[in-house]
């Protein structure tokens, strides 16, 4: 039986499909330009998609000093609580692993739980917080900051 998600570099093709789900999945999403300028800087940029090639999550790594940082992990709406962030996160984390990264770095809202628990259950742990850091409808919201050591 053939693996229920599989992951692939992303490519430039595929940038409309990743901000269509950025736009579905965030109220606050980035702009297409945004995307591009992480494929242009040589970010570790995936895509994940299910068995029939439908684009249901992607994620960008940025690596250096022997540091990482988990820039965005999305899953398309339509497909969250099935496992996707996981296959996407465990990626990222081999990725890091084989890169000999000392640490790896991630902001995440405090409203997003779902987000907190994936992290919190995979050995990530509260570093600290970036105060007014991420746009939200009551203003600014801040952003509680996670480290990992692979």
């Amino acid at each position: 039986m053939l693996p229920a998600w599989h992951l692939r570099p992303m490519l430039q093709a595929n940038l409309d499909v990743v901000h269509g789900i950025e736009q579905r999945a965030y109220t606050f999403p980035w702009s297409r330009g945004i995307l591009e300028d992480c494929l242009r800087n040589g970010y570790s940029s995936w895509v994940c998609e299910e068995r029939l090639g439908r684009i249901v999550g992607y994620a960008f790594l940025a690596m250096g000093a022997g540091e990482g940082h988990i820039l965005n992990l999305c899953v398309d709406p339509d497909w969250r609580r099935q496992g996707v962030a996981q296959h996407v996160l465990d990626h990222l984390l081999g990725i890091a692993s084989a890169a000999g990264l000392g640490e790896l770095f991630l902001e995440v809202r405090p409203s997003n739980l779902a987000a907190q628990q994936l992290y919190r259950a995979n050995g990530f742990v509260e570093i600290g917080r970036r105060p007014n850091y991420y746009a939200s409808d009551a203003g600014r919201e801040d952003a509680i900051v996670l480290s990992f050591a692979p």
